[in-house]
Parts: C-alpha cells; sequence; structure tokens
C-alpha cells in the first residue's frame, strides 16, 4: 500500500526535510512530486538558491521514491552515489521536482530527477544510486 501525501509529508518533520519545508504533490509506484518554497535561509550568500538546497530537495524526493519500491525482506537503503549538473538557479517562489524510478532492483535503485524554477525552467538534473539494505543474520 502506497503512502499517503500526508504521512509521507508528516515523514520529514524534525529532519531536514522539514526543516527544508519540502513538500510531497505528488506519490505514485516510481513517480514523486515534491516542491520548496525559497526562502532566505536556503539561499547562499551570493543570493541564489544553494546548490545544496537543489541537492536536498531531488535526493529527498529520489529517496522517498525508494523506500516505497524495496522489495520484500528489504529493512532500508541508503544513497550510494550522487550527481547533479545546475543549469539555473532561483532567488524566490516555489522550485518543484520529479523523480522517477530509472531501475527498481533487488539491490540497487537508480533515480532521475529534474528540479524546476519557479518560470517551470529546468534548474537541475539529478541522478542517484541507492544500495537495498536487508537485515543481517
Amino acid at each position: 500500500m502506497l503512502p499517503t501525501l500526508d504521512h509521507l509529508n508528516a515523514f520529514g518533520e524534525g529532519h531536514l526535510p522539514g526543516l527544508m519545508g519540502i513538500r510531497f504533490t505528488h506519490a505514485e509506484r516510481g513517480l514523486l512530486r515534491s516542491e520548496l518554497t525559497v526562502r532566505p535561509e536556503l539561499l547562499a550568500p551570493n543570493g541564489f538558491l544553494h546548490a545544496a538546497s537543489v541537492i536536498a530537495l531531488a535526493d529527498t524526493t529520489c529517496g522517498y521514491g525508494t523506500r516505497m519500491l524495496l522489495p520484500e525482506g528489504a529493512s532500508n537503503f541508503t544513497t550510494i552515489e550522487l550527481k547533479s549538473n545546475h543549469l539555473s538557479t532561483a532567488r524566490e517562489g516555489v522550485v518543484t521536482c520529479e523523480a522517477r524510478a530509472v531501475h527498481a532492483g533487488r539491490t540497487t535503485q537508480v533515480w532521475d530527477a529534474e528540479v524546476r524554477g519557479p518560470e517551470g525552467r529546468v534548474m537541475a538534473l539529478f541522478r542517484c544510486t541507492q544500495a537495498v539494505l536487508y537485515p543481517k543474520g
């Protein structure tokens, strides 16, 4: 059974996703959408959205998607590689993310995400590889 948007949004409370204000707007198997309102705390000293804020949005969205696709018997996952290409930035407004599963295997998952600025233009392309974890013993 897939979690509700309320459950996904509550899951991050008290952790980095909640502190940043990441909100999930769509969830289905292999596809998640989220958003983040740009605010001063998320900017770099130069006044632009910090690259780490963009990466946190994309990685969180992909990570929640990974959790939803864990195979039977798996206990968790961890990110083993990530890459992002930043094409533009934002100073204000709402930034969105769409993450899609590329590969959902028994030992690894690969996810791609696009982060878009307030005008809908692609700001960043993101890919991560997740290791699926199983209980020891």
